[in-house]
């Protein structure tokens, strides 16, 4: 009875994902190819809070994050955070206050009308070609430069261990030296709860909650501290995630 009743709300979760994707795709189809490339970007991203907002209203999926007064919207940061659910890309999207642009999976693009969104979003790379990571550090350097924020999840895909973290690729921490832009650390606490990875038919209604870190700053920062960089990043989710009292509620 249970996964019958899951696999309905799953249908339901899934009809109402897609049906909003498609109301607000036109609307950024539309931003990206009318204004200039982070402007267009910018208004995109209004249309995707409306698309987030709606699926969470509409799911009884809500998303509440605890922390955001410590982030200044006036700066550039790259945020970092643990992947362990599909939701994940709903809550990032409510729960950060201002606009971004992550990095993500090429595979990604085949997603039917969610590809046509990804792809005007997102800087998108094939971790199997060298050529392609080049391009996307080029691309978020570019971001960067003109002072917007980026996202990337530093494990790289969706966690499948059985720890807390999966281990840290280097690119976010080597960037953040380079470019001189703070890390922004985050916890989505229990995505994984509510839309299991390997069992999606136990989606449950609730609150999925976020929690920022404090911003490590790298002025001054060097090649040779990128480990201890991405050591000091990986600690800070940790304990994140350790805080059972954390993101009570939103800001």
């Amino acid at each position: 009875m249970r996964k019958f009743v899951g696999l309905i709300y799953l249908l339901y979760s899934a009809i109402i994902f897609f049906v909003l994707m498609i109301l607000v795709c036109p609307f950024i189809i539309l931003s990206t190819a009318l204004f200039k490339e982070k402007t267009g970007r910018r208004t995109a991203f209004f249309f995707l809070k409306f698309w987030a907002w709606g699926f969470s209203l509409s799911t009884f999926l809500w998303f509440s994050s605890r922390g955001r007064k410590g982030i200044d919207t006036s700066k550039a940061y790259i945020y970092v955070g643990n992947h362990r659910s599909f939701l994940d890309a709903v809550a990032i999207v409510i729960c950060i206050p201002q606009a971004f642009r992550p990095l993500g999976k090429i595979e990604m693009l085949k997603i039917p009308v969610f590809g046509w969104i990804y792809k005007r979003l997102v800087v998108m790379i094939d971790r199997s070609s060298r050529e392609s990571r080049d391009q996307s550090v080029v691309a978020l350097r570019k971001d960067l430069s003109e002072g917007q924020s980026i996202l990337i999840f530093p494990e790289g895909t969706m966690n499948k261990t059985d720890q807390l973290l999966a281990p840290f690729f280097d690119g976010a921490f080597r960037l953040a030296i380079e470019t001189q832009t703070p890390i922004m650390p985050f916890a989505i606490l229990n995505s994984g709860e509510h839309l299991p990875r390997k069992n999606p038919l136990l989606l449950k209604p609730g609150v999925i909650k976020t929690v920022f870190g404090q911003a490590i700053e790298v002025n001054g920062l060097e090649s040779g501290d990128l480990e201890r960089l991405k050591n000091q990043a990986f600690n800070s989710i940790t304990a994140l995630l350790k805080d059972s009292t954390a993101a009570v509620g939103n800001d």
